[in-house]
């Protein structure tokens, strides 16, 4: 039996919803972030904050010290009235007293020069500096001679003419005066006369001629620049040297108006010339060497353009020629400073330019250890002291000490020296 052969119809497929496991997420959606992890750091800091606020509510807290605001510590001087001599201080360049161009007088060549005709040779006065030929100078003595021995013969001759003319006016009868000039042969003798003065004058100038062919030192003296040589022919008027005198030099200082009343200036009246005394300094070879000297003149004149006074202090033997004892040359040319001891004045208060404040203020010590503020009235000024002669609290030391806010009345502390620290030592001990 034939079975009928049933026909299957084919179900409808069924579709298979993806997993989410499958499902690609889009790239235009983003992840969301758990809250938690967000607020998790805002939650540490604020447990911190708390723990570090409640650690320092429990921490102990420093016990205050009282402010102890200490006075300041100056330094003090005491002041004193003296008599106090001046010192003005100038400075100059050292002069030679007398420079001098040395000249020949005579035409010749230069036959004889000194070992020492040289630049900074010393010569003494009258040595030989150097000769000119003198030949044509020696046949011009011998020629002069030779004339004035003439003239005197010819005077004898004249001579013995006019006496024999005065006694055959005698043997005539007649008197001396009576007779004319021409018959004593008066004029022929006054001619002869003359002749022999003449021929005297040739001859002395020919001897001067002579000995001014050697060159001597006219004093002690230095070679500053030589100018000829042995076998040069000079002519008269030639510069053979130029020297300078070294007995003595000169330093030419300034000195301002205001210092002017304090310098005893040498007087012009008087035979002495010698005013305040002078101490000049200058740095050698890292080392102060000083000279002594003294005011010599008084130029007289303000100079036009710097308005000061000029005066010449005088330095005896610069060079130290006529010592026995070394002592270090002071050479022209020199810079050097200058100390002029001027006038004493009287009852005096020397004040150090440090311990001033602006223009003439100073303060001092009041007997309870206050600030007390004093105004100046200086009389004189140097490099190191105000000088002043107002009336002054001497009992009040001075305050040496730069304050930087000095107020007048504030407490101070005085700094004590070793030797009032040992004193006050052993007053305690002794007590």
């Amino acid at each position: 039996m034939t079975m009928p052969t049933s026909t299957s119809t084919p179900h409808p497929t069924n579709k298979v919803e993806p997993s989410s496991t499958n499902v690609q997420p889009k790239k235009n959606q983003k992840r969301m972030v758990p809250l938690r992890y967000v607020l998790m750091p805002f939650a540490i800091i604020f447990a911190a904050v708390i723990v570090l606020i409640i650690i320092g509510a429990l921490a102990p807290k420093p016990a205050k010290k009282p402010i102890d605001i200490k006075a300041p510590l100056v330094e003090i001087k005491q002041l004193i009235r003296e008599n106090v001599t001046l010192r003005v201080r100038s400075q100059g360049s050292i002069l030679p007293r007398t420079e001098t161009n040395i000249v020949a007088e005579v035409s010749g060549r230069v036959i004889f020069v000194a070992e020492r005709f040289n630049a900074g040779g010393f010569f003494r006065k009258g040595d030989i500096l150097l000769k000119i030929d003198p030949t044509d100078y020696e046949l011009s003595v011998q020629q002069a001679k030779a004339r004035l021995e003439t003239a005197e013969a010819s005077l004898l001759e004249e001579q013995a003419r006019g006496e024999q003319a005065r006694e055959e006016w005698l043997l005539s009868g007649k008197q001396l005066e009576d007779a004319p000039i021409m018959a004593l042969r008066k004029p022929q003798m006054q001619k002869a006369q003359a002749e022999v003065n003449s021929a005297k004058a040739e001859l002395q100038k020919a001897q001067v001629q002579l000995t001014r062919t050697i060159i001597k030192a006219p004093y002690h003296a230095m070679v500053k620049v030589k100018q000829t040589d042995i076998g040069q022919y000079v002519t008269p008027g030639t510069v053979l040297a130029n020297t300078f005198a070294i007995d003595y030099a000169e330093a030419r200082l300034p000195i301002k108006q205001n210092d002017m009343p304090y310098v005893n200036l040498p007087n012009i009246s008087e035979e002495s010339n010698k005013g305040d005394e002078v101490s000049l300094s200058m740095n050698v070879g890292g080392k102060k060497r000083e000279w002594q000297s003294y005011i010599s003149r008084y130029e007289g004149v303000v100079d036009e353009s710097s308005r000061v006074h000029y005066v010449i202090a005088q330095i005896d033997d610069p060079y130290a020629f006529r010592r026995d004892d070394f002592i270090h040359p002071l050479h022209i040319g020199s810079f050097v400073k200058a100390e002029i001891k001027g006038k004493v004045i009287k009852d005096v208060v020397a004040i150090p330019h440090n311990a001033i404040y602006g223009a003439n203020e100073i303060y001092q010590v009041s007997h309870d250890n206050k600030l007390a503020k004093t105004l100046l009235e200086g009389v004189y000024s140097d490099s190191e002291y105000l000088y002043t002669q107002q009336s002054i609290d001497l009992a009040k030391p001075l305050i040496l000490t730069k304050l930087e806010t000095p107020v007048e009345g504030m407490s101070l502390r005085i700094k004590r020296n070793e030797t009032e620290k040992i004193a006050i030592t052993s007053k305690n001990q002794e007590e």
